[in-house]
């Protein structure tokens, strides 16, 4: 808002200079806006004039000067500019145009904080994708959580995204699934020596083999499953367990308010031929080869330090090869823009499927897909870290932190750290109603203002609707021009946050400004016999209201009107 502002100020600036004979270097570097650290140095900041100094032949801090001089004084835009070091520009923002922003705010309602700059191109992402044989463990929930607050930030930024679930239903997972659900049919228990050595040891797989006993009837995405009932019929017991889990999985999604547009299946790719497929592509062109026993990929062809190998001596294909497959099938279906959210332990993927769907030959860009990689999660309660589930045994799962916590608290906490750092989520925090709970912090903002309000209305004060310039010029107070300036930032924040697919970047500014607000509302008096004053700031805080429910509308998270 303010910042693109600036921007093009400047950039008028330079053209102007230039048609004067006072500038020489064209066309111009693009003009980049930044923020001083210390609020004394400005509102913002530019290094234009250091960057174009060498093609002016003149030093930095006199070609400022030149930029400064153009920019005019019959702006109503800044108060003053300075110089300041070898050649930076700090621009000082009037009040009044701080003041103006408000309406701004106010005339854009619900889309505040929206921008076009995706100007409605196609992105898919993919997110979550676990192997379909246990409920979602907190890993999936900090997947689901940033791969959901990504493509929120995506469509906030005018991209059509599309959510997509890969689920991994082919391999030895699948069949020690299978294997654990068919011994529980047996009444074999993990203590029995006759248990499956790589069996899922859970309680969900009792409930799992009782429904496949009873011949109930699994309805999951796309696909609806009878049991058969047979305890000696693998194919069977595998086919339902999965959807089961599947069924399961999309439970517990639903409850963190997680939705996909398309669920592709591993075993499609081998039923469809598209495996096959590629296999006979890459040997095509060269870029596959035996060698004891093996079919190696050579990934050395384009950056890796070794070649991989894509077909063991067994038969059986390496866990990347599908991914190449799926990956190919993403870019037939359109998507030049592929965002994969995953573990931190994907990392060692990204390099082979990169380099085998290079090595198809299909045009597909080097850097694709792009990737999000998070770190692990540690639960805390009481200081000690809970390692178990009661349902899944050996883990804590996702829906025991909504069960515990809440979708809103879930979700904040999940996002609140930058994707590649590890997360701590201390239950007992998240339930906490104190200002260290950020997301509670958060909330209280929006909700005390909502009190305010009715407050006011029973002294007779409502927030005005637009409101002339004169009527909102009271707002002058440090504290005041502090809360406007953080409320114009929010279209900046949810672009940069898009832009880096850096969700904790609104956690940080949403937590910045109800720390803000809150300070304000100490130090002033909203409600007080300066009428017009009075509803100054009651339309001050309409727009912090308006402005915080749509950032944490951004984040999927409620912003509650009573707490």
């Amino acid at each position: 808002m303010m910042r693109q502002r600036i921007a093009s100020l400047v950039e008028s600036a330079l053209q102007t200079a230039a048609t004067a004979g006072e500038l020489v270097t064209t066309p111009f570097p693009t003009v980049m806006i930044g923020i001083p650290a210390n609020p004394e140095h400005g509102d913002f900041s530019c290094n234009i004039a250091m960057q174009i100094a060498k093609g002016e032949g003149k030093a930095p801090r006199l070609v400022a000067e030149t930029i400064i001089r153009f920019l005019g004084n019959d702006n109503s835009l800044l108060s003053r500019c300075e110089i300041a070091g070898p050649g930076f520009i700090n621009f000082f923002v009037a009040p009044a145009a701080w003041q103006q922003t408000l309406l701004e705010i106010e005339a854009q309602g619900a889309e505040f904080g929206l921008t076009k700059s995706g100007a409605a191109r196609k992105v898919q992402v993919e997110f979550v994708s676990a192997n379909p044989t246990g409920p979602l463990h907190i890993g999936h929930g900090r997947g689901a959580a940033i791969g959901d607050t990504i493509c929120r930030l995506l469509q906030a930024t005018g991209w059509d995204v599309t959510r997509e679930f890969y689920y991994n239903d082919a391999g030895q997972q699948i069949t020690n699934l299978a294997l654990s659900v068919q011994a529980r049919c047996l009444g074999i228990g993990p203590d029995d020596p006759r248990w499956p050595s790589d069996g899922y040891q859970g309680e969900y797989i009792k409930d799992v083999a009782a429904s496949y006993l009873a011949k109930e009837t699994v309805d999951s995405d796309d696909r609806h499953v009878t049991a058969l009932g047979d305890p000696q019929d693998l194919d069977a017991i595998r086919n339902f367990a999965v959807a089961c889990l599947r069924r399961e999985q999309d439970l517990d999604l639903r409850a963190f308010d997680v939705r996909f547009d398309v669920y592709t299946l591993e075993s499609s790719l081998y039923s469809e031929g598209r495996v096959d497929e590629v296999v006979r592509l890459l040997k095509e062109n060269g870029h596959a080869y035996e060698q004891d026993g093996a079919l190696w990929l050579r990934t050395t062809d384009f950056g890796d330090d070794k070649d991989r190998v894509m077909r063991k001596s067994d038969g059986a294909y390496t866990y990347f090869v599908p991914d190449i497959a799926y990956h190919l099938a993403k870019w037939e279906r359109g998507f030049t823009r592929v965002v994969n959210e995953q573990g931190s332990d994907h990392h060692s993927t990204i390099t082979r499927v990169r380099a085998g769907l290079q090595a198809l030959d299909r045009g597909i860009p080097k850097g694709w897909p792009e990737y999000v990689l998070h770190q692990m999660v540690t639960v805390l309660r009481g200081g000690e870290e809970v390692k178990i589930s009661k349902r899944a045994g050996s883990y804590v799962t996702l829906r025991d932190l909504i069960d515990e916590v809440g979708r809103d608290a879930t979700r904040f906490f999940f996002i609140m750290r930058k994707p590649d750092s590890q997360l701590v989520f201390d239950i007992d925090l998240a339930k906490e109603q104190s200002p260290d709970n950020p997301v509670y912090y958060v909330q209280y903002a929006h909700a005390r203002i909502c009190s305010i309000f009715e407050n006011a209305a029973e002294k007779g004060f409502t927030a005005p609707e637009r409101p002339l310039p004169s009527e909102i010029a009271v707002l002058n107070t440090p504290e005041e021009l502090q809360l406007i300036k953080l409320l114009t930032a929010l279209p900046d924040t949810v672009e940069e946050g898009a832009q880096n697919f850096e969700p904790h970047r609104l956690t940080y500014y949403l937590t910045e400004l109800a720390g803000c607000f809150h300070g304000f509302y100490n130090k002033n008096r909203v409600i007080s016999e300066d009428a017009p004053l009075t509803r100054a700031r009651l339309y001050l805080l309409a727009r912090t209201a308006q402005t915080l429910k749509n950032a944490l509308t951004i984040l999927g998270i409620s912003a509650p009107e009573r707490m």
